[in-house]
């Protein structure tokens, strides 16, 4: 770049076709690929809705997809790249967090009336300060940037483009179909000003030959005067973290990557209930890396009868979460599993629902509420949301996580999972084979992750070895030097340079009919 571009602060959005066209891999590859070249690059999401967040170091809670992509970039994450989280607690309502704290629950008709002024107002202030201070922000968009019903309260896609003169590139899942079709439509339903951003397209999860694919880009471009930046190929195991944790999925954990054979004779078999609400399900990441760890999801107490550990992962209705293992059989087959000494781990709101009762007048307003009386911890909901990074050590290692809960724990029993160097309790609690604690990410920690490993290996009778080698951190890092690399030969960086430093093109055309303003 040169220095005037870079003093300037270049920058870009990333758009969809629709939600999971590929956007977040995307914007990660290409903060992958400019960090690469030297260049001071930060992630930005304007307006996120996602059950999968994260911690950054002065205690501000974002969405996981921006620290992942913080990571691609190399940089440390901050508020500044997601100031507006919302958390579903239900079909109708989220929970807003603001600049990383939250500020309390509204519905979807009240979130998109009458607030897109003063939260413009906070997104165009923050992607300022980082392109003050970076030299590249690529900015990723949400849904569709047609979404016509919810165009006047946008701020994440063209609301965003417009505000800060971003030149946009709209990216489509070729894997779906249709895409050709995705990109006109897509185009065409944007209003006049809003289509002099729209600088072109990129193809994502393409298969086969891409000389076959040729033909229609020409095409799509003599329609909509617009190029084609690229044609990314479908590629298995990328190993990132999913922004939306309504869907069941493990699409993105490093499990798919994972081909090697056990360490040990036999493999460990790890069940994780897919709970209402399921948020920050990426914890199981860390055991999907594992050698020999085979990782599903089952919400059947007939599919838990090979597990040798079951994983209750945390969620955003702990009580609503718990009414649904009792009508699904799964509370009886817990507490059956903890009788006969065969392991269950709870996280955060799995660790809660474990313990003998719950007292909730914040998340579901239930008031009190018996828990499954696995493990004798008492749970109150607090107004105030706990977010910290803390660090400590379990299983005589050293473990680090993330703290992202309202449900504060009295331990009336049992040893804490963690201690200080002095072995005073930090968190969590293990009544036999049961095992609970509030801390996210903390089997991505390698020493203390073997150490749990190990001992779930034993109390399930397994002859199961933990690879001594496996090193959470660097599997992260080759994942997201993979997207680079997707970036890097698959995309035309020549045009995106141009796009970054130059701006939208000038004299792109309409496309009719447009969308009124």
């Amino acid at each position: 770049m040169s220095s005037d571009s870079r003093a300037a602060g270049g920058g870009l959005l990333v758009a969809g076709t629709t939600s999971d066209a590929g956007k977040s891999v995307v914007t990660a590859g290409i903060c992958r690929w400019l960090a690469r070249q030297g260049v001071k690059v930060a992630p930005f999401k304007a307006q996120n809705m996602s059950l999968n967040s994260f911690v950054t170091r002065d205690g501000a809670e974002i969405g996981r997809a921006q620290a992942m992509q913080a990571a691609a970039a190399g940089v440390e994450p901050s508020a500044l790249m997601n100031p507006v989280l919302l958390k579903p607690g239900s079909d109708r309502t989220s929970q807003v967090v603001l600049m990383g704290r939250a500020v309390g629950e509204l519905s979807a008709r009240g979130f998109h009336s009458g607030r897109r002024e003063r939260l413009l107002a906070t997104v165009t202030d923050c992607l300022a300060e980082l392109r003050r201070t970076h030299d590249v922000v690529v900015c990723e968009g949400a849904g569709s940037p047609a979404e016509i019903n919810l165009r006047h309260s946008d701020i994440v896609n063209m609301g965003l483009a417009r505000a800060a003169r971003l030149p946009v590139l709209v990216v489509g899942d070729i894997d779906r179909g249709g895409v050709f079709a995705s990109f006109f439509g897509t185009t065409a339903l944007l209003s006049a000003e809003d289509q002099k951003l729209l600088a072109g397209y990129l193809v994502n999860k393409f298969r086969g030959d891409v000389s076959l694919l040729e033909p229609g880009l020409g095409t799509l471009r003599s329609l909509t005067g617009r190029g084609t930046y690229g044609v990314l190929p479908y590629q298995h195991g990328l190993g990132i973290d999913e922004e939306d944790g309504l869907r069941i999925s493990l699409r993105g954990t490093v499990r798919e990557s994972n081909t090697a054979a056990p360490h040990g004779a036999e493999v460990l078999r790890v069940s994780v209930l897919p709970v209402p609400l399921m948020s920050n399900f990426t914890d199981i990441d860390a055991l999907a890396a594992e050698p020999g760890v085979v990782v599903r999801f089952a919400d059947r107490p007939q599919e838990l009868a090979d597990a040798d550990l079951v994983v209750v992962p945390g969620t955003r209705g702990t009580v609503r979460a718990l009414d649904w293992l009792r009508r699904r059989g799964l509370a009886a087959e817990l507490a059956a599993r903890a009788a006969a000494g065969r392991p269950v781990l709870g996280v955060c709101g799995g660790y809660q629902l474990l313990g003998e009762h719950i007292h909730d007048d914040v998340e579901s307003r239930a008031g009190s509420v018996s828990g499954l009386g696995l493990l004798p911890v008492r749970v109150r909901f607090a107004p105030e949301k706990t977010l910290a990074r803390p660090a400590g050590h379990g299983l005589g290692a050293r473990a680090e996580g993330y703290e992202i809960h309202h449900g504060v724990a009295e331990v009336l029993g049992g040893e804490p999972l963690f201690t200080d160097e002095s072995g005073a309790p930090l968190d969590g609690c293990r009544r036999g084979t049961v095992w609970g604690t509030h801390w996210h990410g903390s089997l991505e920690s390698d020493d203390f992750r073997r150490a749990f490993l190990r001992r779930v290996a034993a109390d399930s009778g397994r002859d199961f070895v933990p690879a001594p080698d496996t090193d959470f951190a660097a599997l992260r890092e080759e994942q997201l030097d993979r997207l680079g690399d997707l970036i890097e030969e698959h995309a035309d960086t020549a045009a995106l340079w141009r796009l970054i430093e130059d701006g939208v093109p000038e004299g792109l055309p309409f496309l009719p009919p447009g969308a009124p303003e």
